[in-house]
Parts: structure tokens; C-alpha cells; sequence
């Protein structure tokens, strides 16, 4: 019996990860605020707002190989990648943020993200063909 084609799950994450790495790359206080680094009348301090850009350019970047990396090995390889990236924020910005419910805040969404993502992998292989020979 062939197997649907799943893969617009990891993709859909992957576009989803794309836009918010633009929109932090133009708007650093998409991230800082949240993490409690500025926003509330704070400035964020020295060098956060490249900082966050870098991040949103990773996340950009990591988003665009899920969203466009051909299916199996490629688009599994482009996965691992955006966990890894999300198990470095939970450790790092689960830890290191100045603000406790900040950190929270982080580790939650690191790690749902860095979950649903690792799921995702359930879904990279191309489909597979049937007895006639096609998709």
C-alpha cells in the first residue's frame, strides 16, 4: 500500500520557523521582549539586538532548509539541525536569562518547538510506491 506523503508537516514548521526568523532579524524585540532583554520602557542592553538578529538569521536559515530540503536523508539532516538549535535555547536561555518567568517561558517554548520538530522527522521520507510504480 503507498504511504501518503507527509512531508508538509516539517515543512509547515519550517516556514513557520523561517518567519519568525525574519521577523526577529527586523524586529529584535520579538525576541528580547519575551525574554524580558527590553521592551516595558527597558532598553536592551549592549549588543542584544545583534544578538537577536543572529538568532533570527539561524532560524531563518534552518527553517528554510526544513521548508525546502527534499524529502528522506536532506530533510531529516535539515530537522536535526532546528533541534539542535532548540536545545541550545533550552539549555542556554533556560538558564542564563535574567528573569525567572523568562526562563520558563523559554525552556516551554524551546522545548515544545525542539519536540514537535523532532516528531516531524516521522514524517520526512518521501512516500513510498505502490505495486504500479507510482507515488
Amino acid at each position: 500500500m503507498p504511504r501518503r506523503d507527509l512531508t508538509w508537516i516539517p515543512r509547515l514548521l519550517g516556514a513557520a520557523t523561517a518567519a519568525y526568523g525574519a521577523a526577529v532579524a527586523v524586529k529584535p524585540d520579538v525576541l528580547l521582549a519575551p525574554a524580558k532583554l527590553a521592551g516595558e520602557g527597558r532598553p536592551a542592553p549592549a549588543g542584544a539586538a545583534t544578538l537577536a538578529r543572529a538568532v533570527g538569521g539561524r532560524d531563518l536559515a534552518s527553517g528554510l532548509a526544513m521548508a525546502l530540503a527534499p524529502a528522506g536523508t536532506p530533510l531529516k539532516a535539515a530537522i536535526a539541525v532546528r533541534v539542535g538549535a532548540d536545545v541550545v535555547d533550552l539549555a542556554v536561555l533556560g538558564s542564563q536569562l535574567p528573569d525567572r518567568d523568562a526562563r520558563e517561558k523559554a525552556t516551554l517554548v524551546a522545548a515544545a518547538w525542539g519536540a514537535l520538530c523532532a516528531l516531524s522527522l516521522l514524517a520526512a521520507d518521501p512516500p513510498r510506491r505502490g505495486r504500479t510504480g507510482r507515488a
